[in-house]
């Protein structure tokens, strides 16, 4: 064989060898940066549990149980909350790599101000990133996704979005309980009350009773003993106990629950029995009116004529309620009466 054959056949050789060698250093690349972009979880129907935790040590742990999405053991989720943040989970995807001039820096903001997510299914933990902060155009974020199998973060963080979501998503991976918890009071058909009760205490002799024996007969009672009724807007009354919510959940760590536990005086306790025998009790405070609130309406109001105060759960939580909600349901006897 020539010498010029033999070195030819030699470069060839070379040259298919540095081929096979940048095919393979590419395709582990290309699966190494899927697999660090991958914060995309679709089965959120096998979820059973979602562990939240910022660097500022908040924590919020969420669990599917029979009775729907639990809080930390004891507290009902807020529907939409949890919904918003299942849709997230398995629609998030890759905008687009972070440049090379500024992953430093990304990565030194995501250490120090991020929240870690733990996404579980059937008990097993399924993925696990960081959530950072927004870009300049408030249309990504940034997200570090951690190798399950080694326990270590990956070296590239990304921009992430929802396609045809035009904003960011941080907000999503909240770790404030009291925005997790249900805002709901009172959820009931007609058919599942026995009795309804309230309580006026300003103007004791407009309190009444009223007793369900069954969905045609019904009774209402005063101080001053069984009264006429009109059955039309009697049953109309009852439908208002139907999903019931107040606008917000007050944190006990709040000044103002600590002065409504020790000196405030409800002005009206509405007390529902159900078919069980089990009570729901919730207590109304007034909400002192402001200037602010007095130049809106002109009109001096002493109580705020929008808002008012709720004690619930058996007295343990407090929230801030609209008229607008309660107003239908904080009726006087009267309202009741046959139309003349």
């Amino acid at each position: 064989m020539k010498k010029s054959t033999i070195a030819i056949l030699a470069i060839l050789i070379a040259l298919s060898g540095i081929s096979i060698y940048i095919y393979k250093t590419k395709g582990n690349t290309s699966t190494l940066d899927k697999e660090a972009s991958d914060f995309k979880f679709k089965d959120t129907a096998s979820i059973d549990k979602i562990f939240l935790a910022d660097k500022e040590g908040k924590q919020v742990l969420v669990e599917r149980t029979k009775s729907g999405w639990v809080l930390d053991g004891k507290f009902h989720v807020r529907p939409d909350v949890i919904e918003v943040l299942l849709y997230t989970i398995r629609s998030v995807e890759v905008k687009s790599p972070v440049s090379k001039q500024g992953k430093v820096n990304v990565i030194k903001v995501l250490a120090a101000k991020s929240t870690k997510i733990e996404i579980y299914s059937k008990g097993k933990k399924v993925k696990q990133y960081y959530v950072g902060n927004n870009t300049q155009d408030h249309t990504g974020t940034y997200m570090l996704l951690t190798n399950l199998e080694t326990g270590e973060n990956y070296e590239d963080p990304f921009v992430t979005h929802i396609p045809g979501f035009d904003g960011f998503l941080s907000t999503r991976y909240n770790t404030n309980e009291i925005d997790w918890r249900d805002r709901l009071l009172i959820n009931y058909r007609p058919p599942q009350i026995k009795q309804i009760k309230l309580d006026l205490h300003e103007i004791p002799d407009s309190s009444f009773v009223i007793d369900l024996y069954s969905m045609q007969r019904f009774g209402l009672k005063t101080s001053k003993g069984n009264q006429p009724f009109d059955e039309g807007k009697m049953k109309q009354y009852l439908a208002y106990f139907q999903n019931v919510n107040c606008e917000i959940v007050l944190d006990k760590k709040n000044p103002l629950v600590d002065s409504l536990s020790k000196s405030a005086i409800p002005f009206a306790t509405l007390t529902i029995t159900d078919r069980n025998n089990g009570t729901n009790v919730c207590e109304f405070f007034h909400k002192y009116s402001n200037a602010a609130k007095n130049e809106e309406y002109n009109k001096n109001y002493t109580y705020d004529p929008d808002e008012l105060y709720v004690r619930y759960n058996n007295k343990k939580d407090y929230g801030i309620a609209q008229f607008y909600v309660f107003g239908k349901i904080l009726q006087t006897y009267p309202y009741f009466l046959p139309r003349k």
